[in-house]
């Protein structure tokens, strides 16, 4: 079974072994692997869904299978009931009312409504965005063509290297014409936690619609949307251990936000978004916030615990890494460090065998470019290239962090043995012609 699963990689992950030692540690590996198995610490990519999310849903996916818009039996009105239900309790997570939220297929989505929506609706009175370089790629995308296909003008305002934007910057770029600020919550890529208050208080005080992308931070950090003074949020089913193909997107209702709906049809979800409710994922997710908001802050605690676990053992034992972000407002669960001498695509390809670690976001990992959220927070090309993301969550164990330090360790040192470039850093450094790049 291992060496079939090892042959369903992909091939620029299947580690090659030529050589003798190379075939030994394959042998360790499938050993390793028989055993445990491979950690999995790429938590933004998607997260397991919770056993108590399951138990919700399935009575949804067999008997109890009815179409929640259907009015004329009990089938039909047990599935809607249990969809309004689970409306509550993720309206319940983020302090909004019911009536705010909307289900969608996930956060892509809810961020193109949001984006297009609101520019499609107010687009006679105004047609200027202000986002940030390190958006989602959606957001971005969306912006793009608002400004091809729709002449809008969109400020992409810069972060600083700690991946926090401006606040005296994003004030001044705000104009008359301004209709929407959409700024993320918690980055993808790095785990930065941007001011969304400040940003919610100026944007009220200016009559201007905040949007976020709070897809990495619903169900894993204590949000109010009022208190945030948010107008829209996009949220993500399996960014929150819920199930996949589930989203929403919260929108006020006072102040009210008018959008024009994206997809056209029946006029389900209010006439907001047309098409058939997926029972059974509405209900994990509304499961999910429950349990979320029961366990929030023992998953707090717990993931950075584990972070700090993390930061101590690599910190004490690895000289030249750096960790990408602010080093404290952030999500701890977000561990994005790039490691000097080393080249990202073979470290990756060396730890597939025990841990599942990305490069950065799942949504552009097929681009051999370097991030370009790393990019906008100044690291340069050639260490935008070594970095990898880890990801901590609920499920994460301190085995499996032990056991990720220790094969990150060898590999890295391994690779830097192997490096010119690490042999002319440290000959650099010992000559006092650079300084050593440390964890902040």
């Amino acid at each position: 079974m291992l060496a079939a699963a090892a042959r369903r990689l992909p091939r620029r992950l299947q580690v090659p072994a030529q050589t003798a030692a190379a075939a030994v540690r394959a042998k360790a590996w499938s050993a390793a692997l028989e055993r445990h198995g491979p950690a999995y610490l790429d938590m933004q990519a998607t997260t397991p869904t919770d056993p108590r999310v399951l138990d919700a849903m399935m009575p949804w996916l067999q008997g109890k299978f009815g179409n929640p818009h259907s009015k004329s039996h009990v089938y039909g009105w047990d599935a809607e009931e249990a969809t309004e239900r689970a409306r509550e309790q993720l309206a319940a997570l983020i302090n909004a009312d019911p009536r705010e939220i909307f289900f969608t297929s996930g956060a892509t989505e809810s961020n193109n409504m949001a984006v297009k929506g609101v520019a499609d609706f107010y687009g006679t009175k105004k047609n200027h965005i202000i986002t940030t370089q390190t958006e989602h790629k959606c957001v971005l995308a969306s912006c793009r063509r608002l400004e091809v296909e729709k002449g809008w003008e969109v400020t992409y305002l810069p972060v600083g290297q700690d991946g926090l934007v401006d606040l005296k910057e994003l004030e001044a770029a705000i104009r008359p014409d301004t209709a929407l600020v959409s700024v993320m919550h918690v980055n993808n890529e790095i785990g930065v936690v941007q001011p969304v208050e400040e940003i919610g208080a100026m944007c009220k005080a200016r009559g201007v619609f905040l949007h976020t992308d709070a897809a990495q931070s619903v169900g894993k950090m204590p949000i109010d949307v009022k208190k945030m003074n948010v107008n829209l949020m996009s949220i993500s089913g399996h960014k929150m251990y819920g199930p996949k193909g589930i989203g929403a997107i919260y929108i006020s209702r006072k102040p009210r936000v008018r959008l024009r709906a994206v997809i056209d049809g029946g006029g389900q979800e209010r006439g907001m978004r047309s098409g058939t409710l997926p029972a059974p994922l509405c209900i994990g997710l509304g499961a999910a916030a429950a349990v979320a908001q029961s366990e929030m802050a023992n998953d707090l605690r717990h993931v950075e615990r584990l972070y700090r676990r993390m930061h101590g053992k690599i910190s004490e034992r690895l000289p030249s890494i750096t960790l990408n972000g602010h080093s404290t407002q952030r999500y701890f669960g977000n561990v994005n460090l790039s490691f000097a001498g080393v080249e990202g695509e073979s470290l990756l390809m060396s730890l597939a065998h025990s841990t599942a670690v990305s490069s950065g976001s799942a949504c552009t990992s097929a681009s051999l470019e370097p991030s370009y959220v790393l990019r906008a927070i100044g690291v340069n090309e050639e260490l935008a290239h070594t970095s990898l993301r880890f990801g901590l969550g609920r499920f994460t164990t301190e085995e499996e962090v032990d056991r990720t330090v220790d094969d990150l360790i060898r590999e890295v040192e391994r690779l830097r043995d192997m490096s010119p470039l690490w042999e002319l850093e440290q000959e650099a450094l010992a000559s006092g012609h650079k300084q050593a790049v440390t964890w902040s």
